[in-house]
């Protein structure tokens, strides 16, 4: 999740409240502090409020929360005489542009650098590692409108930023740090987005980089934002940037895109009823308050008929059902103000044969010298099974709404898991050996397994397998071992685990080639296994 540095001197100006005040209130928003300096402090947010990626955005948020400026946030926004142009030949590649202008923005080096925060979160958060959107700031005074979003072919030079000479696109692709980066966004194609102004000056490269042309610094007070992408969201990056920017008193001004004119800083409205509220939150609360907790939270609210409409700010991408409405409610009253009660029932509970199973493995596990671990149970494709020289099974079960490219399937196995947590630790002493008895989803079905690796200079397989031994032996399980097949491991010294003819699991050394993708270089030996 995102970590948001916010320096004490800028927040107090921008929020109107003291260091200490903000350091003891800030967690009751439902944020974690992750550390406190004596110039900054840093706190981490979830990923589904990038409106929180920045100091202007918390500041927004927190004067509402403590009651200093309540209701919502209304944002101006005057029409410019600037327009963009899109060539059809960009639809196949990068589809997606909206644009806005922002002028009269007074910068500071914490200023500037709040911006450049926000836009590497967004670029994470919203961008999916600037795939989905990728964001562009631009020192307007230096670019002459209007602009052209167009398909370049690779040969085209310009001066990237933080670069001194000319370089092709294709040379930023391969030398500029930014390029190599990203350089996997644009490999499927034999032209790539560029964007001109009206003297055929680069603006940008996107997703990849701006010209130095347009650098943002101290002195720049006037803005071009743009943000390309491959679907809508692009607009909602839009309005949480130049909202951001137009609390530090930036004027937003529309620009024209082929007829039509962006951002669109307008509320969406939704209907609440109260005793919707009370069922979720177990309590009742007046209309009156329930209009007033919104308040704090900086929404728009009036009684409407029957119930409650709420006017929601352009920049909360993450209200999609009331439900959320009424987390934020919650979150105004206080948790810490909702008082606990017994429930009306009692019952004697007992351990599930599940849980006495994982308890049972953790116990032999570490009998035997490993370290329990908990890693996530969302993964990728390319974890799960490229770096794991594996064919892509049929049947994975895929995440509807990823928030990032690191989490789009559940995983299928435990080991690719256990590997990214060694690849994380490879800088600690050896040797390292860890396990987890955890679920994975096959068809769609939920198994059970039992994964351990262990990393040092004489793992073999003759120690795996004495661990597979020691583990079926405590279980009381007769198996057999088979020659494996399978590519994650090295040939000769891998084998499938047999239990009354079916394969429950396989162990070995792992290919060096998988030791490899994982950034490693020690030997590895691993086993998994249904339970």
């Amino acid at each position: 999740m995102p970590v948001i540095s916010l320096d004490y001197k800028d927040f107090e100006e921008l929020s109107g409240m003291d260091k200490d005040t903000i350091i003891e209130r800030i967690p009751m928003m439902g944020c974690d502090i992750e550390r406190i300096e004596d110039d900054h402090i840093d706190i981490e947010f979830f990923p589904n409020r990038p409106d929180l990626y920045s100091v202007e955005g918390v500041a927004r948020a927190v004067r509402g929360f403590m009651g200093k400026e309540t209701g919502l946030c209304e944002y101006k926004v005057s029409q410019s005489d600037i327009k963009f142009t899109k060539d059809t030949d960009i639809d196949s590649i990068r589809p997606y542009i909206v644009s806005a202008v922002v002028r009269n923005v007074k910068f500071t080096s914490s200023s500037i650098e709040s911006l450049m925060a926000l836009q590497e979160s967004m670029h994470w958060a919203v961008g999916r590692n600037r795939r989905k959107v990728s964001i562009g700031v631009h020192d307007l005074s230096k670019i002459t409108p209007p602009f052209r979003y167009i398909a370049q072919d690779p040969g085209f030079k310009f001066v990237p930023l933080d670069f001194t000479e000319p370089m092709s696109m294709k040379e930023i692709l391969e030398k500029h740090p930014k390029g190599v980066k990203f350089a996997f966004i644009l490999e499927d194609f034999n032209k790539y987005p560029l964007i001109l102004d009206a003297n055929d000056n680069v603006v940008s490269f996107p997703p990849i980089i701006n010209g130095e042309l347009t650098r943002v610094t101290e002195e720049t007070t006037d803005l071009l934002i743009e943000i390309t992408g491959l679907d809508p969201a692009v607009s909602t990056a839009l309005n949480i940037v130049v909202t951001a920017l137009a609390e530090r008193g930036g004027k937003v001004e529309s620009v024209m895109i082929d007829g039509k004119q962006t951002p669109d800083l307008k509320p969406a409205t939704m209907k609440l009823d109260s005793s919707e509220v009370k069922e979720l939150l177990g309590f009742a609360l007046t209309d009156d308050e329930i209009i007033s907790y919104l308040g704090k939270m900086r929404f728009g609210a009036r009684k409407s008929g029957d119930g409650i409409e709420v006017s929601i700010p352009s920049y909360r991408s993450d209200i999609m059902h009331t439900w959320d409405l009424i987390e934020d409610i919650g979150i105004a009253y206080g948790y810490g103000n909702i008082k606990p009660e017994l429930p009306e029932t009692s019952a004697i509970g007992t351990a599930h044969p599940i849980s006495e199973l994982r308890d049972s493995m953790r116990e032999i596990m570490v009998g035997l010298g490993y370290y329990d671990v908990m890693p996530f149970t969302l993964s990728s494709e390319r974890l799960q099974f490229d770096m794991m020289r594996r064919e892509k099974p049929d049947g994975i079960t895929r995440i509807l709404y990823p928030i990032s490219e690191d989490h789009t399937i559940v995983r299928s196995t435990i080991l690719p898991n256990l590997l990214e947590i060694l690849s994380i630790n490879r800088h600690r002493e050896q040797p390292q050996r860890i396990f987890e008895a955890g679920e994975v989803i096959v068809d769609c079905q939920n198994r059970l397994r039992l994964g351990a690796v262990a990393i040092h200079p004489q793992a073999n397989f003759t120690e795996i397998q004495s661990v597979v031994d020691a583990v079926m032996r405590e279980r009381r399980i007769s198996y057999e071992v088979k020659e494996s097949g399978d590519p994650a491991f090295l040939g000769g010294r891998r084998a499938d685990i047999f239990v009354v003819g079916l394969k429950i699991g396989v162990f070995g050394e792992l290919h060096p080639e998988v030791i490899s993708n994982f950034g490693m270089e020690h030997p590895i030996i691993g086993f998994e296994l249904e339970l």
